[in-house]
């Protein structure tokens, strides 16, 4: 098993929060502007105030983290709520029952990537939640599986190779599935698992053109995708992952 991640410093809550009293915070924040974003960025959500990631942020410093908090708020349904509490909920109180739960409530690709990227990835239950998930059938528990895994390349600087090794066969397996976010999300962790270092990389890249050559039209489009986006220099081009 690969090592627990790093524990973030504390940012513990100075009062106690109501939930009502965060949303209320977010909505003297919330904009026509920032509402309408969500549409124009493919983001279905529920019960959505209008308010940017900048702003999410802002009320989550003024919040401070508070672990029963954030339960409270991912209750409420409010979209910018959910999103807050990748910021506020304490990582290493984070369960992989909750993890399991809040997953399948994912509902888009933004309350699915902020989690696993600002929160989910630092939970010591991460690699196991990426095993697990990579093989439902639901689009956004599978889609968080492999969002989840791009964020620990990225983000997990502890961890040997072992395990992002084996977890080219969860992309390989996953590689065929044709919906949207799902394969764009097989595609982002592909290329994450590949500029950890030269030998990862030269995995992927083997991978790549194995899938390349596949009959199945969404592992052709990921194992060319990678292979063309893993010969850029490092930070070139665009994301495509959603």
């Amino acid at each position: 098993m690969p090592p627990k991640a790093k524990k973030p410093a504390a940012r513990i809550a100075a009062r106690s929060w109501t939930a009502a009293e965060v949303v209320a915070l977010l909505e003297q924040r919330s904009t026509r502007r920032d509402l309408d974003n969500l549409k124009r960025f493919g983001i279905a959500a529920t019960r959505p105030l209008g308010v940017s990631m900048a702003n999410i942020q802002a009320v989550a410093r003024q919040v401070g983290r508070d672990h029963e908090l954030a339960n409270r708020l991912w209750k409420t349904n409010v979209y910018e709520a959910r999103m807050l509490t990748a910021f506020v909920d304490e990582p290493e109180r984070v369960t992989a029952a909750q993890m399991d739960r809040w997953c399948e409530d994912f509902d888009n690709w933004g309350i699915c990537d902020t989690l696993c990227f600002k929160l989910f990835d630092q939970s010591p239950h991460a690699w196991s939640r990426v095993k697990s998930w990579s093989t439902r059938r639901e689009e956004f528990v599978k889609r968080a599986a492999f969002a989840l895994l791009a964020s620990l390349a990225l983000h997990d600087k502890r961890s040997p190779d072992a395990p992002f090794l084996a977890s080219l066969r969860l992309i390989q397996r996953a590689a065929a599935d044709e919906r949207n976010f799902v394969k764009k999300g097989v595609l982002w962790a592909l290329r994450g698992v590949g500029t950890r270092n030269s030998k990862l990389k030269a995995a992927a890249v083997k991978l790549s053109r194995e899938l390349a050559e596949s009959s199945e039209p969404a592992a052709k489009w990921i194992g060319r995708t990678a292979m063309r986006e893993m010969s850029k220099p490092a930070g070139a081009g665009k994301r495509s992952d959603r």
